[in-house]
């Protein structure tokens, strides 16, 4: 098990990664959110009264990447240089599926980015869904692959 950087002498520290070299970096994260019945009729339908969900989760996802430096705690604050956020309607499933891919050319990886993309997307999803159900659930997030810098390629199995 690696050592864990944001802690020295048991207080939280933000990782010193100014004499890192700044590399191509990307990160590649899912969530799903589960529907409903009413929550698929709603979506098959066109939409809510707020507008398209899928549409402005998208964008929501893209602009928390943009943020997350100012989201999570010691995150760096990174120019991304890439963001698409894909949203799936799977109704035979009742589900979305999300994922979000975060690039950039930087001292450190963009992994929180993708994660933070895909989480706000599927709140967002809630969001716009919940007048139809309540009962949507945000399941699985993970992250899927991160490639670039000291550590190299990760990939998920299976």
């Amino acid at each position: 098990m690696g050592k864990l950087t944001h802690f020295e002498d048991g207080k939280p520290r933000m990782v010193d990664v100014s004499e890192k070299v700044a590399t191509l970096r990307s990160a590649t994260a899912e969530a799903t959110v589960l529907l409903t019945p009413e929550a698929v009729e709603a979506l098959q339908e066109g939409g809510v009264g707020k507008g398209d969900p899928l549409s402005v989760a998208q964008l929501a996802g893209i602009m928390a990447a943009k943020k997350t430096g100012e989201l999570i705690p010691l995150c760096h604050p990174l120019p991304i240089t890439s963001a698409d956020v894909r949203l799936q309607f799977r109704p035979e499933e009742a589900r979305v599926h999300i994922t979000a891919t975060v690039k950039t050319k930087a001292e450190t990886g963009v992994e929180m980015e993708a994660l933070t993309a895909c989480a706000v997307a599927a709140l967002t999803v809630y969001d716009m869904l919940k007048a139809a159900s309540k009962g949507l659930e945000i399941a699985s997030l993970r992250l899927l692959h991160k490639s670039g810098g000291k550590s190299g390629e990760w990939r998920r199995e299976g």
